[in-house]
């Protein structure tokens, strides 16, 4: 038997969520614009999952993105669950696009109330994303390094260096643009009901560039 790989993971995981919410390839090709021979060939493990199409899939899966890459959901159990997940360099998922890159810690714990997001800022301007974006809930923003400007409706750029962070509230349309010639790097926190709508979210702001998803460990219960 030969090894399984990343690619292999990643469509028995796509299929299973599928399954779990009981909707057919062909409900998923009219939800997702994606043709029918192209998610088959994902679910089977002969097409790499680009990072647009993993939003797409999010948004017609009705999940997060996280969960997309850590299997179908368990039911939460109820009381003090003591969970944690540790990542350690590299363990994590890759969202690679032309705007911005996102590294996902913590991919193998399901029913998180926050999702932590390691991003490598690249886009210089609003416009190069495309226009600001929102989603319900609360974000918070810790500069790694390099600098960059937090752009909202209601405030004037923010500009922000190593060290800096910002608590917002991320109903406020926002984007991160790159000042610095340096490459950018930061941690984002997002919170709240509007977790699940990050996916349309991030879509939206990244466009429609290529990037691979790289599933590193199997799902924490």
């Amino acid at each position: 038997m030969g090894k399984v790989t990343k690619q292999d993971k990643a469509a028995a995981e796509l299929r299973a969520v599928r399954q779990a919410k009981g909707i057919t390839l062909r409900e998923l090709a009219r939800r997702t614009d994606i043709p029918y021979s192209t998610l088959s060939k994902l679910e089977n493990g002969k097409m790499q999952l680009t990072y647009d199409k993993m939003f797409r899939l999010a948004l017609g899966l009705e999940i997060d993105v996280a969960d997309l890459v850590s299997g179908p959901p368990a039911p939460p159990s109820p009381g003090v669950l003591g969970r944690r997940s540790i990542s350690r360099a590299g363990e994590w998922v890759d969202a690679v696009g032309d705007r911005y890159s996102h590294h996902y810690p913590a991919s193998d714990l399901l029913h998180k109330q926050m999702v932590p997001i390691i991003i490598e800022v690249k886009a210089r301007s609003v416009e190069e994303l495309g226009g600001l974006v929102k989603h319900v809930g609360e974000e918070y923003l810790y500069v790694i390094s390099g600098e960059m400007e937090l752009h909202s409706t209601m405030y004037s750029p923010l500009a922000l260096g190593p060290g800096d962070s910002v608590y917002f509230d991320s109903g406020m349309a926002h984007a991160y643009v790159r000042t610095s010639d340096a490459p950018c790097t930061v941690l984002a926190v997002c919170a709240g009901e509007g977790i699940q709508s990050f996916a349309e979210s991030a879509r939206r702001s990244h466009g429609e560039g290529d990037g691979e998803i790289r599933k590193q460990k199997s799902p924490t219960r």
